[in-house]
């Protein structure tokens, strides 16, 4: 079965076009700047060996830059299939579920309307989704269409994680509560955490740190914590976004020194996190400060890397137990720097790192903990358009 996963933002394409036999990536590739006149399509086919293509063209809005992807496919010398119709399912990435949509779900008519019902709660990034179901309906009529959502894998955890201490009519009216994001790649990566140590019971604390960032605690196979909560702003230190602060600030920037709420929403998603302290979001640009004795660098990784270290303290009490942490997205797969402070100081927890295990590049799963370490310490590369690509073939074949 061919699987086409798209993940649609408000100017952008991603989609991968996966053989399911093999779970083999056939193309992938990237729409940018839809809505003007130099957009751009980046196309990578993978059949037969690599080759890619790039073009520079007007994308005025999703439905051009989908049909282009649908030529691309076909096309032939970069095709990889011979007509449309051989894509059986196309997996959505949809970001917020809200309490509606706790599993994968096959688009219909009522399914799209409770999507819209959810904008409200992600407002940047479901209104995007929904525009790729509804073009990928027209440019792919033959294709079941089904939504994976980000928030699914965390409707496991418990009212004592999930509830905020406001007033209950807040939750029952408004549905204000934690749902976590992340979520496909903190299944696929606790799955194979777990696979890898033989243990079906396994507590596992998954770390997803790239530009936006979060952790899950994860008890036999099932989330039962997770740091982002209503939105993806809770939690951990990110690349623009801030993470746990003092609710206070809000009050006191509006209040006192006059910001709007715009003004504030914007500094905390846009201009806080490691941007904030350093004017910098690539960590490997941070982390060259820091060699070179950048004081604030210094202190913008310790903060970093000290909310991830408290928060795999609370989840192995949350789970009365750690057998595993996993690192993983892009600065957990490849910042050396991060998962070494990270794993500095914590032989409480039962873990330490390997110095020359942890500078070893691999696109596989690896122990980076040394021997005699009674919890893992593992790297695994996420796969987020092959765990969509999974539960859609999943949901088919019940």
């Amino acid at each position: 079965m061919n699987i086409l996963v798209i993940n649609a933002g408000s100017s952008s394409i991603k989609y991968q076009l996966i053989d399911m036999t093999n779970e083999e990536t056939l193309t992938s590739g990237i729409v940018e700047r839809i809505g003007l006149t130099d957009g751009v399509i980046t196309h990578k086919t993978f059949v037969g060996g690599e080759k890619k293509h790039k073009e520079v063209f007007d994308i005025p809005n999703h439905t051009v830059g989908l049909n282009r992807v649908a030529e691309l496919l076909t096309d032939k010398d970069l095709g990889v299939i011979s007509d449309p119709s051989e894509i059986q399912v196309v997996g959505h990435r949809t970001v917020h579920g809200g309490e509606a949509f706790q599993k994968t779900t096959v688009i219909t008519s009522e399914v799209k309307d409770e999507i819209k019902k959810l904008f409200p709660l992600a407002p940047l990034h479901n209104p995007a989704n929904l525009t790729g179901i509804e073009v990928a309906e027209k440019v792919f009529p033959n294709a079941t269409q089904v939504a994976v959502f980000d928030t699914a894998f965390h409707s496991t955890m418990p009212a004592v994680a999930y509830r905020y201490a406001v007033p209950t009519e807040l939750y029952e009216n408004y549905g204000i509560r934690k749902y976590g994001f992340h979520g496909t790649s903190h299944k696929y990566v606790s799955e194979k955490a777990i696979d890898y140590l033989g243990n079906k019971d396994a507590k596992v604390v998954t770390i997803h740190i790239g530009n936006g960032a979060s952790m899950a605690a994860v008890n036999a196979g099932v989330c039962i914590d997770t740091t982002m909560g209503l939105g993806p702003l809770s939690g951990l230190i990110m690349g623009t976004r801030s993470g746990d602060i003092d609710p206070s600030i809000i009050f006191y920037l509006v209040e006192q020194k006059g910001y709007s709420i715009e003004e504030v929403s914007k500094i905390l998603n846009k201009e806080s996190g490691m941007y904030g302290i350093t004017g910098k979001t690539d960590m490997r640009e941070i982390e060259s400060c820091v060699v070179n004795g950048d004081e604030i660098a210094t202190l913008s990784y310790d903060m970093y890397t000290y909310r991830i270290k408290q928060f795999i303290g609370n989840y192995a009490a949350a789970m009365n137990g750690l057998d595993a942490i996993v690192f993983t997205a892009g600065v957990g797969e490849n910042d050396t720097c991060v998962r070494e402070m990270v794993c500095k100081d914590m032989e409480f927890f039962g873990f330490e790192i390997d110095d020359a295990k942890n500078t070893v590049r691999s696109s596989e799963i690896r122990e980076i903990n040394k021997e005699d370490s009674r919890t893992k310490v593992l790297v695994i590369p996420t796969n987020e358009e092959l765990e969509i690509a999974k539960q859609a073939l999943g949901l088919m074949n019940r």
